[in-house]
């Protein structure tokens, strides 16, 4: 089988896919229900090994205080790895079968430990799989530092 131009083979995505899946069960999502899941493919600083992390939203009565399963996922790859982490790729997922794109201050923050190949799996209109570059999903992507 043919990998994806990130350089998964399509059982890694799927692989991603499911963890991203399986974490929304643990999300605490009282007051919207919108139970959200990521999965995290990435390597630690130079090297070559490969770690999945994952994270589920975590709501608060204070909307403006919730965390989304992305950046729950990144804080805890930061929190397991340093902040040398290098993230490959992001997997998206919810119980809700709704589209469930990145929301922008996700996009960002997956941006500040991305790599320049660094793919965005999520689920689209009809619950249907659906991919993107995070440079496309971020064409103009704020950075303080260059790489």
């Amino acid at each position: 089988m043919q990998d994806h131009p990130s350089g998964l083979t399509p059982a890694a995505i799927e692989d991603l896919r499911q963890r991203a899946e399986a974490v929304a069960q643990s999300s605490y999502s009282p007051y919207s229900h919108f139970r959200v899941g990521a999965a995290l493919l990435l390597t630690v600083g130079d090297s070559t090994d490969q770690k999945i992390v994952t994270g589920c939203n975590v709501e608060n009565a204070s909307y403006r205080l919730t965390t989304c399963a992305e950046q729950s996922a990144i804080a805890t790859a930061v929190g397991l790895y340093g902040p040398g982490i290098k993230l490959h790729a992001v997997a998206v997922a919810n119980l809700n079968h709704a589209a469930s794109m990145p929301c922008g201050a996700c996009r960002q923050t997956i941006l500040e430990f991305s790599t320049p190949g660094t793919w965005i799996f999520y689920p689209a209109e009809n619950d249907m799989p659906a991919e993107a570059a995070l440079t496309d999903l971020l064409p103009a992507a704020f950075r303080l530092h260059q790489d």
